[in-house]
């Protein structure tokens, strides 16, 4: 169930955010690096789940391009909006669960993407913090 806490937005906007976390889970999936970089704003900042931080399109591109193509998991992947707060109508903080679904159970993250809405009316990552969920 998502959340969602506002200013004054739409309800195309919030379907439009879920649409790109969406696309997230979709290209992870598929290993498609040209697709998940075209969620991404050009200024964008990104930590990875292991603490590595990537400013810029630039650093995002080269290491998804390195990096996804040939990512080994087993299992797959899904993630889900849980929370959205519009900061203004077009800035969002979306907080995703984010699960590895394996044989032995998975592992899960708890991604923040903060996100921009363009000038052509479309969604993208600007920022994102990706922290693994410990298990106790």
């Amino acid at each position: 169930m998502n959340a969602i806490t506002a200013h004054t937005t739409s309800t195309d906007d919030v379907k439009a955010i879920e649409q790109v976390v969406a696309a997230v889970e979709r290209t992870q999936r598929a290993k498609d690096a040209e697709g998940f970089l075209a969620l991404f704003h050009p200024e964008a900042v990104w930590t990875t789940a292991h603490g590595k931080v990537l400013i810029g399109f630039d650093a995002i591109a080269d290491f998804t391009r390195a990096v996804l193509p040939n990512a080994e998991w087993d299992g797959e992947v899904t993630y889900e909006v849980v929370h959205t707060q519009f900061l203004r109508p077009d800035v969002a903080a979306v907080k995703v669960r984010q699960v590895y679904h394996t044989a032995e159970g998975g592992d899960e993250g708890a991604p923040l993407y903060v996100m921009t809405k363009e000038s052509d009316g479309n969604w993208l990552l600007h920022t994102g913090q990706n922290t693994p969920v410990l298990k106790s």
